[in-house]
């Protein structure tokens, strides 16, 4: 997946690489290379959602209910 951008000819530098990160970031490219980076085994995988969704869990459980 190719990404495309244009740089205006009066456009400053630091200004355009704002533009680039932010295209980066949006489109995931820098998400996924950090992914792949180092291989993961699929049980390391598996183990670290079920700590995220624990971890979740225990977040909204001790968020103060609000409400009437």
């Amino acid at each position: 997946m190719p990404l495309r951008m244009r740089v205006q000819d009066k456009e400053p530098i630091a200004s355009a690489l704002r533009r680039f990160k932010k295209l980066l970031e949006r489109s995931g490219l820098q998400k996924e290379l950090r992914k792949r980076k180092h291989y993961e085994k699929p049980c390391e995988v598996r183990r670290r959602a079920k700590l995220r969704k624990q971890s979740a869990i225990r977040k909204a459980s001790m968020k103060p209910a609000t409400g009437t």
